[in-house]
């Protein structure tokens, strides 16, 4: 997944999340911090909202079903990762991949697992903490060989 997909998806259900979170067009440009002309072209499909919106929409709306319909469980990570093209991270305690999670390997206390909806990867400990993560698959597998190696 990269940010162009990212920010056509969200701005294709845009009006979705919005009446999902049950927020008039002026309360919702007023929330993500746009005008509400521009919320109406981006609800027309008139134009596409930009990154710092579409991560504003997604953060403050990431419980929404739309939203996590579009992302799983953890929409933050998705975007983390595309903004920084993958990254490793500072053990952040996950769920351990209960619902939107496929296992793909299990080594040395360590998990290789991708996302059923952005097919994104990640590597857990045997905590479920998140070591790594990224939309590359060969990275995210030379990442995971370092790791179970000791």
């Amino acid at each position: 997944m990269k940010r162009e997909e990212i920010i056509r998806l969200v701005s294709d259900k845009l009006r979705l999340i919005r009446t999902e979170a049950g927020y008039t067009q002026d309360k919702m440009a007023e929330i993500i911090g746009v005008s509400k002309k521009t919320l109406v072209q981006i609800e027309k499909g008139r134009v596409l909202a930009g990154w710092s919106t579409v991560v504003s929409i997604v953060a403050l709306f990431r419980e929404t079903e739309t939203v996590q319909f579009l992302f799983g469980n953890e929409p933050l990570e998705v975007l983390e990762t595309v903004a920084r093209e993958g990254i490793d991270y500072r053990r952040m305690k996950t769920l351990g991949g209960r619902i939107w999670w496929k296992d793909l390997t299990r080594k040395n206390n360590f998990i290789l697992q991708q996302n059923i909806l952005s097919k994104h990867f990640r590597i857990l400990d045997n905590k479920n903490h998140r070591i790594y993560s990224s939309f590359d698959e060969k990275m995210t597998k030379i990442r995971f060989k370092e790791l179970t190696k000791k």
